[in-house]
């Protein structure tokens, strides 16, 4: 029989696209920093051009940021974060309701990576609040393995050397 347990806290992980991302980013990193808490890890700016899925509704050039933020969280409140994040979204967006900033929250934990969703699709597991979590990488060894529905920049190298790093941290304030 299997026994109930807490899971360790989850380094809270967020992505950030946006055009334009560096004109919005000091007031945009205030508000995720008043919301979320102080961050320890943020990536340079870098082109997002793995899809054009975003192009029509945010506009080109798509640059994106990596962050990670000071504080574990429980991986219970990952569905609240996801609204708290849609909240800034709607906040920053235009004046005829398109969006500027897209935030895709996850939690990155030892030995996997979850993103949160409003989507529901087959290998996607319900929450709560209208939520689901995406599996998208699990660690082994000593690096990140792809699953057959890893989006391609997750699946690629800039991503995952910033999350090696940000899992190296991560291990860190486990100890």
């Amino acid at each position: 029989m299997s026994r109930p347990q807490e899971p360790l806290p989850a380094q809270l992980f967020l992505s950030v696209l946006g055009n334009p991302l560096e004109e919005l980013w000091p007031s945009l990193r205030q508000d995720l920093q008043a919301r979320f808490g102080p961050l320890d890890f943020e990536s340079d700016p870098f082109p997002f051009t793995e899809t054009d899925y975003y192009d029509h509704e945010l506009g080109r050039p798509i640059q994106r940021r990596i962050l990670g933020f000071e504080r574990l969280v429980e991986q219970s409140r990952l569905p609240g974060i996801k609204l708290a994040t849609n909240e800034l979204e709607e906040e920053y967006a235009r004046r005829d309701g398109s969006r500027r900033i897209n935030l895709d929250p996850g939690l990155l934990c030892l030995e996997r990576l979850v993103l949160a969703t409003g989507k529901n699709f087959s290998h996607r597991v319900y929450l709560s609040q209208g939520i689901w979590a995406d599996l998208t990488l699990m660690y082994r060894g000593k690096g990140w393995i792809s699953l057959p529905w890893t989006y391609p920049d997750y699946a690629g190298t800039i991503l995952q050397s910033l999350l090696l790093d940000m899992r190296q941290k991560y291990k860190q304030k486990l100890k």
